[in-house]
């Protein structure tokens, strides 16, 4: 069985594509994200609020 949905394959395609474009802001600081790892965790973030089937942290 999978551990990772669609859902969060969606939202870390979508968080890598901004942290390229440099659009990508960490936090409530808003510092711009510029480490792989920390895109991908954002993502898996934003996937889990919206329900997504991502593992627990």
């Amino acid at each position: 069985m999978a551990k990772y949905g669609k859902l969060a394959q969606e939202k870390v395609g979508e968080a890598m594509r901004e942290m390229k474009a440099g659009t990508l802001k960490s936090g409530r600081g808003g510092k711009k994200v510029t480490s792989r790892t920390q895109a991908v965790a954002i993502g898996l973030s934003e996937a889990r609020e919206r329900g997504g089937k991502v593992p627990e942290r």
